[in-house]
């Protein structure tokens, strides 16, 4: 098998993802090269301030990288490549598991009853970023889906998306219109826009989009369908959840009618 070449800068930046600094690399990839050195030798061959070698040495030692002899002058030691690098991911892992669930637990607490998401509303701009955003919050989903929505906003994708989220959980859709066939997991209700005069037709492009609600705890409010002016407001307030839940059911309601009592 060929030896690839060396790159020290490669291995460097490598090293330092791992968690080491730029001369703790340094002194471990220069203590590699030798079988043990003084730390008047490491600062030749690895380019670290001699004021720094001993401290690095020192930080080197506590993370169980580098070994001491008891001589004099002291000699130092690098361990192999494979212990060190599991040494260095094992610290990785650990952080990482504790980091994890320290955050969890501060989200946990955000979303208790009166503390939640406050009273944040996010905003995304552009036709594209909101279709990204639903497709996002429609995987998200681990209860149910509540959308009512433009057919043009209903694109082959979200369409695919909301199939595939019906076989898991509830996916209710409340739309003008459904191209196509209608898969039988999904529970579609067809509601007819009322007529608007031809003048207004402007102002009927700007009440085109939908409400999306995800488990009762977040929506996702969208205005416009075009692919420059469309808007969406996004929120897991509880005063902004609410009143959309409040909405939704309304026009279910209505739509539920509609479906058993056709014109």
């Amino acid at each position: 098998m060929r030896v690839p070449s060396e790159n020290p800068v490669r291995v460097i930046e490598c090293l330092k993802s791992l968690g080491l600094t730029k001369y703790e690399a340094l002194v471990y990839i220069a203590l590699l090269k030798i079988v043990g050195a003084t730390a008047s030798e490491i600062h030749e061959i690895s380019g670290v301030p001699r004021a720094s070698v001993y401290t690095v040495i020192d930080q080197l030692i506590d993370k169980g990288l580098v070994s001491v002899s008891q001589s004099a002058p002291k000699r130092f030691a690098a361990i192999p490549p494979k212990d060190a690098i599991t040494r260095l991911m094992d610290h990785l892992e650990k952080d990482a598991h504790y980091a994890r669930e320290s955050l969890s637990s501060i989200y946990s607490e955000r979303m208790k009853t009166g503390i939640g998401a406050g009273e944040l509303i996010w905003t995304v701009h552009g036709i594209k970023n909101i279709k990204k955003r639903l497709t996002d919050l429609i995987s998200s989903a681990g209860k149910e889906v509540r959308i009512i929505a433009h057919p043009q906003l209903l694109s082959p994708e979200i369409k695919q998306k909301l199939t595939a989220t019906a076989n898991q959980i509830r996916v209710e859709i409340i739309t003008p219109r459904w191209e196509g066939e209608k898969p039988e997991k999904l529970r579609v209700y067809i509601i007819k826009h009322p007529e608007i005069p031809k003048e207004l037709d402007r102002a009927k492009d700007m009440m085109t989009g939908g409400v999306c609600i995800i488990d009762g705890r977040s929506v996702l409010v969208i205005l416009g369908v075009g692919e420059e002016d469309s808007v969406a407001l996004f929120s897991e307030s509880e005063g902004f959840v609410r009143f959309f839940m409040r909405y939704y059911t309304l026009i279910l309601d209505w739509a539920v009618k509609k479906s058993d009592n056709p014109d």
